[in-house]
């Protein structure tokens, strides 16, 4: 059973949950979590959209699917839990970090700290099988993460898309770039890092972007434990 979309999101997206895609989703995750190992645990699948709610965003960072290795996915994208080994991607955004703003490398690799301050987290497909990356891609997932898409884009106040790679790259066709600053990079995986996504500077783009549309700047430092 997948737990309930944190309520002030719920009622932005009663449209998307009511449809039958949606239910097809929820029926095909439940045989998936009671068959095979899934990630996140159902209870985090919405991590992002609890602990960044609709009124708070003013950072978009898309990723693609869940970490597929046991106890990295908590619901965050880029984030793993903490105790849990940094993964390479997350170490990539951490060394551009320390040449971008003076970022020093924490001893964990979870967001949280970004979540809270209104960096909405996302990835397009919100669960994946033990081993098996984009093994819940076409399900669903991606109908329901453009809404998403579509509900930050509505805002009143302006918000940064931080779309990496091609993959998020194509979301740009969902934002109204007129109102809103899109920052896209290469992907900070190790096959693509070296080109394009270090010497990028996207968190001081992101902080450029946000202080010229008069929001809190994001203080990008993660605490260690």
């Amino acid at each position: 059973m997948l737990p309930k979309i944190p309520g002030p999101w719920d009622r932005l997206l009663k449209g998307e949950t009511s449809q039958k895609y949606f239910k097809d989703l929820r029926d095909f995750l439940a045989e998936e979590y009671a068959t095979a190992t899934v990630y996140p645990p159902e209870g985090e699948i919405f991590t992002a959209l609890k602990l960044t709610p609709p009124e708070r965003v003013t950072v978009l960072l898309l990723g693609q699917d869940p970490y597929h290795g046991p106890r990295q996915a908590h619901g965050l994208a880029f984030s793993v839990r903490p105790g849990v080994a940094v993964p390479k991607s997350l170490r990539n955004m951490f060394k551009e970090l320390q040449t971008d703003v003076g970022f020093e490398i924490p001893d964990h690799g979870s967001l949280e700290a970004w979540a809270r301050q209104g960096v909405l987290l996302l990835n397009a497909v919100l669960t994946v099988r033990a081993g098996e990356p984009n093994s819940h891609k076409g399900r669903g997932w991606e109908t329901f993460t453009d809404a998403v898409i579509r509900e930050v884009n509505d805002k009143k106040t302006p918000v940064v898309f931080a779309l990496w790679g091609r993959y998020a790259q194509k979301k740009v066709d969902l934002i109204d770039t007129s109102r809103h600053t899109v920052v896209e990079c290469a992907h900070p995986s190790p096959l693509s890092a070296n080109h394009g996504f270090f010497g990028c500077r996207p968190f001081s783009k992101i902080n450029a972007a946000l202080k010229a549309a008069g929001h809190p700047q994001i203080d990008w430092q993660i605490p260690d434990i």
